[in-house]
Protein backbone atom coordinates (compact mmCIF):
# COMPACT_ATOMS: atom_id res chain seq x y z
CA UNK A 1 0.00 0.00 0.00
CA UNK A 2 1.42 3.40 -0.95
CA UNK A 3 1.93 6.10 1.63
CA UNK A 4 -0.50 8.38 -0.18
CA UNK A 5 -3.34 5.88 0.19
CA UNK A 6 -3.10 6.24 3.99
CA UNK A 7 -3.62 9.99 3.88
CA UNK A 8 -6.94 11.39 5.08
CA UNK A 9 -9.20 12.93 2.48
CA UNK A 10 -8.82 16.64 1.84
CA UNK A 11 -11.43 18.55 3.84
CA UNK A 12 -12.39 21.91 2.29
CA UNK A 13 -13.71 23.01 5.68
CA UNK A 14 -10.41 22.19 7.40
CA UNK A 15 -7.71 22.12 4.70
CA UNK A 16 -4.81 22.22 7.19
CA UNK A 17 -6.22 19.57 9.50
CA UNK A 18 -6.32 21.99 12.42
CA UNK A 19 -9.07 19.94 14.07
CA UNK A 20 -6.42 17.28 14.72
CA UNK A 21 -4.94 19.68 17.29
CA UNK A 22 -8.17 19.84 19.27
CA UNK A 23 -9.12 17.63 22.20
CA UNK A 24 -12.59 16.04 22.48
CA UNK A 25 -13.48 18.62 25.12
CA UNK A 26 -12.52 21.42 22.71
CA UNK A 27 -14.74 19.98 20.00
CA UNK A 28 -17.62 19.60 22.45
CA UNK A 29 -17.40 23.29 23.41
CA UNK A 30 -17.27 24.31 19.76
CA UNK A 31 -20.24 22.13 18.84
CA UNK A 32 -22.32 23.41 21.76
CA UNK A 33 -21.77 27.07 20.91
CA UNK A 34 -22.23 26.47 17.18
CA UNK A 35 -25.55 24.69 17.79
CA UNK A 36 -26.76 27.46 20.11
CA UNK A 37 -25.89 30.15 17.56
CA UNK A 38 -27.56 28.22 14.74
CA UNK A 39 -30.74 27.87 16.77
CA UNK A 40 -30.98 31.23 18.54
CA UNK A 41 -29.13 33.76 16.36
CA UNK A 42 -28.88 32.81 12.70
CA UNK A 43 -32.64 32.61 12.01
CA UNK A 44 -33.10 36.18 13.29
CA UNK A 45 -29.83 38.05 12.84
CA UNK A 46 -30.62 39.66 9.46
CA UNK A 47 -33.80 41.17 10.89
CA UNK A 48 -32.03 42.32 14.07
CA UNK A 49 -29.30 43.90 12.01
CA UNK A 50 -31.75 45.61 9.65
CA UNK A 51 -33.80 47.08 12.50
CA UNK A 52 -30.72 47.95 14.54
CA UNK A 53 -31.94 46.12 17.63
CA UNK A 54 -31.05 43.13 19.76
CA UNK A 55 -34.41 42.12 21.23
CA UNK A 56 -34.44 39.73 24.14
CA UNK A 57 -30.83 40.47 25.05
CA UNK A 58 -31.38 39.54 28.68
CA UNK A 59 -32.86 36.19 27.69
CA UNK A 60 -29.94 35.60 25.32
CA UNK A 61 -27.53 36.41 28.14
CA UNK A 62 -29.16 33.88 30.44
CA UNK A 63 -28.99 31.24 27.71
CA UNK A 64 -25.31 32.01 27.12
CA UNK A 65 -24.79 31.66 30.85
CA UNK A 66 -26.53 28.29 30.84
CA UNK A 67 -24.03 26.92 28.27
CA UNK A 68 -21.10 28.33 30.22
CA UNK A 69 -20.12 31.01 27.70
CA UNK A 70 -19.96 33.98 30.10
CA UNK A 71 -16.61 34.38 31.81
CA UNK A 72 -15.90 30.88 30.59
CA UNK A 73 -12.10 31.04 30.93
CA UNK A 74 -12.34 32.24 34.55
CA UNK A 75 -12.34 29.81 37.47
CA UNK A 76 -14.63 29.68 40.48
CA UNK A 77 -17.64 31.84 41.31
CA UNK A 78 -19.87 29.92 38.91
CA UNK A 79 -17.51 30.31 35.94
CA UNK A 80 -16.79 27.39 33.62
CA UNK A 81 -12.99 27.32 34.03
CA UNK A 82 -12.52 26.52 30.34
CA UNK A 83 -9.18 26.68 28.56
CA UNK A 84 -8.13 29.67 26.49
CA UNK A 85 -8.46 27.58 23.33
CA UNK A 86 -12.01 26.59 24.26
CA UNK A 87 -12.90 30.22 24.92
CA UNK A 88 -11.39 31.13 21.56
CA UNK A 89 -13.41 28.48 19.75
CA UNK A 90 -16.55 29.86 21.39
CA UNK A 91 -15.67 33.37 20.20
CA UNK A 92 -15.15 32.08 16.66
CA UNK A 93 -18.55 30.39 16.58
CA UNK A 94 -20.33 33.39 18.10
CA UNK A 95 -18.81 35.83 15.63
CA UNK A 96 -19.56 33.49 12.75
CA UNK A 97 -23.15 34.29 13.71
CA UNK A 98 -22.52 38.00 14.32
CA UNK A 99 -19.86 40.25 15.81
CA UNK A 100 -22.47 41.84 18.06
CA UNK A 101 -23.17 38.53 19.80
CA UNK A 102 -19.48 37.89 20.34
CA UNK A 103 -19.12 41.44 21.67
CA UNK A 104 -21.87 40.80 24.22
CA UNK A 105 -19.97 37.77 25.51
CA UNK A 106 -16.54 39.37 25.25
CA UNK A 107 -17.44 42.52 27.18
CA UNK A 108 -19.27 40.50 29.81
CA UNK A 109 -16.54 37.94 30.39
CA UNK A 110 -13.20 39.32 29.20
CA UNK A 111 -13.69 42.90 30.37
CA UNK A 112 -16.23 43.35 33.17
CA UNK A 113 -16.00 39.91 34.81
CA UNK A 114 -12.25 39.61 34.19
CA UNK A 115 -11.62 42.97 35.90
CA UNK A 116 -13.57 41.92 38.99
CA UNK A 117 -12.07 38.43 39.01
CA UNK A 118 -8.48 39.64 38.73
CA UNK A 119 -8.52 42.91 40.63
CA UNK A 120 -11.60 42.79 42.83
CA UNK A 121 -12.05 42.02 46.51
CA UNK A 122 -13.52 38.74 47.63
CA UNK A 123 -16.69 40.60 48.54
CA UNK A 124 -16.95 42.05 45.03
CA UNK A 125 -16.35 38.67 43.43
CA UNK A 126 -19.01 36.96 45.52
CA UNK A 127 -21.50 39.76 44.96
CA UNK A 128 -21.22 39.96 41.17
CA UNK A 129 -19.45 37.07 39.45
CA UNK A 130 -21.94 34.22 40.03
CA UNK A 131 -24.83 36.33 38.77
CA UNK A 132 -22.80 37.55 35.80
CA UNK A 133 -21.71 34.00 34.93
CA UNK A 134 -25.33 32.89 34.85
CA UNK A 135 -26.39 35.88 32.76
CA UNK A 136 -28.69 37.16 35.47
CA UNK A 137 -26.67 40.39 35.53
CA UNK A 138 -25.14 41.95 32.40
CA UNK A 139 -21.96 43.97 32.80
CA UNK A 140 -20.21 46.71 30.85
CA UNK A 141 -16.74 48.25 30.87
CA UNK A 142 -16.24 52.01 30.87
CA UNK A 143 -12.82 53.13 29.63
CA UNK A 144 -13.13 54.97 26.28
CA UNK A 145 -14.20 58.60 26.44
CA UNK A 146 -15.58 60.98 23.79
CA UNK A 147 -12.23 62.77 23.42
CA UNK A 148 -9.86 60.03 24.57
CA UNK A 149 -9.97 56.72 22.72
CA UNK A 150 -6.44 55.53 22.00
CA UNK A 151 -5.04 57.67 24.85
CA UNK A 152 -6.84 56.46 27.96
CA UNK A 153 -4.20 57.96 30.24
CA UNK A 154 -5.72 61.36 29.44
CA UNK A 155 -9.23 60.39 30.57
CA UNK A 156 -11.27 63.15 32.17
CA UNK A 157 -13.54 61.01 34.33
CA UNK A 158 -12.68 61.78 37.94
CA UNK A 159 -13.27 60.02 41.25
CA UNK A 160 -12.81 62.13 44.37
CA UNK A 161 -12.96 61.10 47.98
CA UNK A 162 -15.72 62.60 50.10
CA UNK A 163 -15.34 61.25 53.60
CA UNK A 164 -15.46 57.48 53.28
CA UNK A 165 -17.19 57.66 49.91
CA UNK A 166 -16.11 58.18 46.33
CA UNK A 167 -17.87 60.61 43.99
CA UNK A 168 -17.54 59.97 40.26
CA UNK A 169 -18.07 62.44 37.43
CA UNK A 170 -17.46 61.94 33.73
CA UNK A 171 -18.60 60.35 30.48
CA UNK A 172 -17.68 57.16 28.67
CA UNK A 173 -18.47 56.47 25.03
CA UNK A 174 -19.11 53.49 22.73
CA UNK A 175 -19.84 51.16 25.62
CA UNK A 176 -21.19 47.74 24.64
CA UNK A 177 -24.02 46.49 26.89
CA UNK A 178 -24.20 49.86 28.66
CA UNK A 179 -27.97 50.45 28.49
CA UNK A 180 -28.85 46.94 29.68
CA UNK A 181 -26.06 46.47 32.24
CA UNK A 182 -26.71 45.93 35.92
CA UNK A 183 -23.10 46.71 36.79
CA UNK A 184 -20.42 48.83 35.15
CA UNK A 185 -16.67 48.63 35.70
CA UNK A 186 -15.63 52.28 35.31
CA UNK A 187 -12.07 53.59 35.19
CA UNK A 188 -11.40 57.06 36.55
CA UNK A 189 -8.58 59.40 37.52
CA UNK A 190 -7.98 59.73 41.26
CA UNK A 191 -5.36 61.54 43.29
CA UNK A 192 -3.54 58.19 43.48
CA UNK A 193 -3.72 57.41 39.77
CA UNK A 194 -6.24 55.59 37.57
CA UNK A 195 -8.51 53.29 39.56
CA UNK A 196 -11.35 50.93 38.66
CA UNK A 197 -14.78 51.14 40.30
CA UNK A 198 -17.62 48.64 40.44
CA UNK A 199 -20.69 50.77 39.80
CA UNK A 200 -24.24 49.40 40.18
CA UNK A 201 -26.14 50.99 37.33
CA UNK A 202 -29.10 51.87 39.56
CA UNK A 203 -26.86 54.30 41.46
CA UNK A 204 -28.26 57.85 41.52
CA UNK A 205 -26.54 60.01 38.92
CA UNK A 206 -25.71 57.09 36.59
CA UNK A 207 -27.35 56.92 33.17
CA UNK A 208 -26.61 55.07 29.94
CA UNK A 209 -28.38 56.52 26.89
CA UNK A 210 -28.22 54.15 23.92
CA UNK A 211 -26.32 55.22 20.79
CA UNK A 212 -28.43 54.96 17.66
CA UNK A 213 -27.86 55.41 13.92
CA UNK A 214 -24.94 52.96 13.74
CA UNK A 215 -24.07 51.28 10.45
CA UNK A 216 -21.93 48.65 12.16
CA UNK A 217 -22.59 46.31 15.10
CA UNK A 218 -26.27 47.05 14.64
CA UNK A 219 -27.33 43.89 16.49
CA UNK A 220 -25.57 45.08 19.62
CA UNK A 221 -26.42 47.49 22.43
CA UNK A 222 -23.99 50.42 22.38
CA UNK A 223 -24.26 53.27 24.86
CA UNK A 224 -22.80 56.35 26.43
CA UNK A 225 -22.20 56.24 30.19
CA UNK A 226 -22.92 59.44 32.09
CA UNK A 227 -21.73 59.78 35.68
CA UNK A 228 -23.09 62.85 37.41
CA UNK A 229 -22.00 62.96 41.05
CA UNK A 230 -22.34 59.18 41.40
CA UNK A 231 -21.66 58.43 45.04
CA UNK A 232 -20.14 55.06 45.87
CA UNK A 233 -18.97 53.49 49.13
CA UNK A 234 -15.28 53.02 49.82
CA UNK A 235 -15.47 49.32 48.96
CA UNK A 236 -16.57 50.05 45.37
CA UNK A 237 -12.97 50.52 44.22
CA UNK A 238 -11.07 47.54 42.77
CA UNK A 239 -8.41 47.11 45.45
CA UNK A 240 -5.77 45.12 43.60
CA UNK A 241 -4.63 47.53 40.88
CA UNK A 242 -3.69 51.16 40.31
CA UNK A 243 -2.79 52.70 36.96
CA UNK A 244 -3.33 51.77 33.35
CA UNK A 245 -2.03 48.24 33.93
CA UNK A 246 -5.54 47.36 35.12
CA UNK A 247 -7.66 48.29 32.11
CA UNK A 248 -4.94 47.39 29.60
CA UNK A 249 -4.64 43.85 30.96
CA UNK A 250 -8.42 43.49 30.60
CA UNK A 251 -8.22 44.74 27.03
CA UNK A 252 -5.47 42.25 26.23
CA UNK A 253 -7.70 39.42 27.40
CA UNK A 254 -10.59 40.71 25.30
CA UNK A 255 -8.39 41.24 22.23
CA UNK A 256 -7.40 37.60 22.42
CA UNK A 257 -11.07 36.69 21.87
CA UNK A 258 -11.17 39.01 18.86
CA UNK A 259 -8.25 37.12 17.29
CA UNK A 260 -10.53 34.09 17.14
CA UNK A 261 -13.79 35.93 16.59
CA UNK A 262 -12.65 37.74 13.46
CA UNK A 263 -11.94 34.37 11.87
CA UNK A 264 -15.55 33.40 12.56
CA UNK A 265 -16.83 36.33 10.52
CA UNK A 266 -14.30 35.48 7.82
CA UNK A 267 -15.32 31.81 7.79
CA UNK A 268 -18.99 32.66 7.43
CA UNK A 269 -18.25 34.95 4.49
CA UNK A 270 -15.91 32.45 2.84
CA UNK A 271 -18.44 29.63 3.15
CA UNK A 272 -21.14 31.83 1.63
CA UNK A 273 -18.85 32.67 -1.30
CA UNK A 274 -17.80 29.05 -1.81
CA UNK A 275 -21.39 27.78 -1.85
CA UNK A 276 -22.43 30.56 -4.18
CA UNK A 277 -19.53 29.92 -6.56
CA UNK A 278 -20.52 26.26 -6.91
CA UNK A 279 -24.16 27.03 -7.68
CA UNK A 280 -24.19 30.35 -9.56
CA UNK A 281 -23.90 29.80 -13.30
CA UNK A 282 -22.60 32.22 -15.90
CA UNK A 283 -21.56 31.47 -19.47
CA UNK A 284 -22.92 27.97 -19.13
CA UNK A 285 -21.11 26.75 -16.00
CA UNK A 286 -20.69 27.52 -12.28
CA UNK A 287 -18.52 30.57 -11.67
CA UNK A 288 -16.43 28.43 -9.32
CA UNK A 289 -15.09 26.74 -12.45
CA UNK A 290 -13.40 29.91 -13.67
CA UNK A 291 -9.74 30.53 -12.88
CA UNK A 292 -10.17 34.01 -11.40
CA UNK A 293 -12.87 32.82 -8.99
CA UNK A 294 -10.79 29.83 -7.93
CA UNK A 295 -7.82 32.14 -7.31
CA UNK A 296 -9.98 34.28 -5.03
CA UNK A 297 -11.26 31.24 -3.14
CA UNK A 298 -7.76 29.83 -2.73
CA UNK A 299 -6.38 33.11 -1.39
CA UNK A 300 -9.31 33.47 1.00
CA UNK A 301 -8.87 29.92 2.30
CA UNK A 302 -5.15 30.45 2.85
CA UNK A 303 -5.65 33.60 4.92
CA UNK A 304 -8.63 32.17 6.82
CA UNK A 305 -6.88 29.04 7.98
CA UNK A 306 -3.56 30.77 8.62
CA UNK A 307 -5.53 33.08 10.91
CA UNK A 308 -7.20 30.18 12.71
CA UNK A 309 -3.82 28.49 13.14
CA UNK A 310 -2.40 31.73 14.56
CA UNK A 311 -5.32 32.00 16.98
CA UNK A 312 -4.80 28.39 18.07
CA UNK A 313 -1.09 29.02 18.66
CA UNK A 314 -1.82 32.09 20.80
CA UNK A 315 -4.43 30.11 22.73
CA UNK A 316 -1.92 27.41 23.59
CA UNK A 317 0.51 30.09 24.74
CA UNK A 318 -2.17 31.65 26.93
CA UNK A 319 -2.99 28.27 28.45
CA UNK A 320 0.73 27.82 29.20
CA UNK A 321 0.93 31.28 30.79
CA UNK A 322 3.33 32.47 28.08
CA UNK A 323 1.20 34.83 25.98
CA UNK A 324 2.58 38.36 25.81
CA UNK A 325 0.50 41.48 25.04
CA UNK A 326 2.62 42.09 21.94
CA UNK A 327 1.62 38.68 20.63
CA UNK A 328 -2.05 39.52 21.17
CA UNK A 329 -1.49 42.71 19.16
CA UNK A 330 0.12 40.58 16.45
CA UNK A 331 -2.98 38.40 16.31
CA UNK A 332 -5.58 41.18 16.37
CA UNK A 333 -3.72 43.23 13.75
CA UNK A 334 -3.39 40.32 11.35
CA UNK A 335 -6.67 38.51 11.81
CA UNK A 336 -9.06 41.45 11.74
CA UNK A 337 -7.29 42.99 8.77
CA UNK A 338 -7.36 39.71 6.84
CA UNK A 339 -10.96 39.00 7.86
CA UNK A 340 -12.10 42.29 6.31
CA UNK A 341 -10.25 41.46 3.11
CA UNK A 342 -11.89 38.02 3.00
CA UNK A 343 -15.32 39.64 3.37
CA UNK A 344 -14.59 42.12 0.61
CA UNK A 345 -13.38 39.39 -1.73
CA UNK A 346 -16.41 37.24 -0.89
CA UNK A 347 -18.62 40.20 -1.81
CA UNK A 348 -17.07 40.33 -5.29
CA UNK A 349 -17.86 36.63 -5.84
CA UNK A 350 -21.49 37.14 -4.83
CA UNK A 351 -21.77 40.22 -7.03
CA UNK A 352 -24.90 42.26 -6.38
CA UNK A 353 -26.20 39.55 -4.03
CA UNK A 354 -23.25 40.31 -1.78
CA UNK A 355 -24.90 43.48 -0.52
CA UNK A 356 -28.13 41.71 0.41
CA UNK A 357 -28.94 40.68 3.97
CA UNK A 358 -30.04 37.37 2.48
CA UNK A 359 -26.32 36.61 2.68
CA UNK A 360 -24.04 37.35 5.67
CA UNK A 361 -21.14 38.93 3.81
CA UNK A 362 -21.89 42.67 3.91
CA UNK A 363 -23.13 42.41 7.51
CA UNK A 364 -19.84 40.83 8.56
CA UNK A 365 -17.83 43.35 6.56
CA UNK A 366 -19.51 46.34 8.19
CA UNK A 367 -19.24 44.78 11.66
CA UNK A 368 -15.53 44.18 11.17
CA UNK A 369 -15.02 47.87 10.42
CA UNK A 370 -15.82 48.43 14.11
CA UNK A 371 -13.79 45.45 15.27
CA UNK A 372 -10.83 46.84 13.32
CA UNK A 373 -10.65 49.95 15.50
CA UNK A 374 -12.12 49.03 18.86
CA UNK A 375 -9.89 47.69 21.63
CA UNK A 376 -6.90 49.13 19.82
CA UNK A 377 -6.78 50.59 16.32
CA UNK A 378 -4.59 49.17 13.56
CA UNK A 379 -2.14 51.99 14.17
CA UNK A 380 -1.88 51.30 17.90
CA UNK A 381 -1.14 47.63 17.35
CA UNK A 382 1.41 48.50 14.67
CA UNK A 383 3.15 50.77 17.17
CA UNK A 384 3.04 48.10 19.88
CA UNK A 385 4.80 45.71 17.52
CA UNK A 386 7.12 48.44 16.24
CA UNK A 387 8.26 49.24 19.77
CA UNK A 388 8.77 45.54 20.55
CA UNK A 389 10.78 45.04 17.35
CA UNK A 390 12.99 48.14 17.61
CA UNK A 391 13.06 48.96 21.30
CA UNK A 392 12.04 52.53 20.36
CA UNK A 393 8.82 54.14 21.59
CA UNK A 394 6.98 55.93 18.76
CA UNK A 395 3.73 56.57 20.63
CA UNK A 396 4.66 60.18 21.44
Amino acid sequence: MSASSKLPAFDPADPLGIDDLLEPEDLAVRDTVRAWAADRVLPHIAEWYETGELPGIRELARELGSIGALGMSLTGYGCAGATAVQYGLACLELEAADSGIRSLVSVQGSLAMYAIHRFGSEEQKLQWLPRMASGEVIGCFGLTEPDHGSDPASMRTRAKRDGDDWVLNGRKMWITNGSVAGVAVVWAQTEDGIRGFVVPTDSPGFSAPEIRHKWSLRASVTSELVLDDVRLPANAVLPEVTGLRGPLSCLSHARYGIVWGAMGAARSSFEAALDYAKSREQFGRPIGGFQLTQAKLADMAVELHKGILLAHHLGRRMDAGRLRPEQVSFGKLNNVREAIEICRTARTILGANGISLEYPVMRHATNLESVLTYEGTVEMHQLVLGKALTGLDAFR
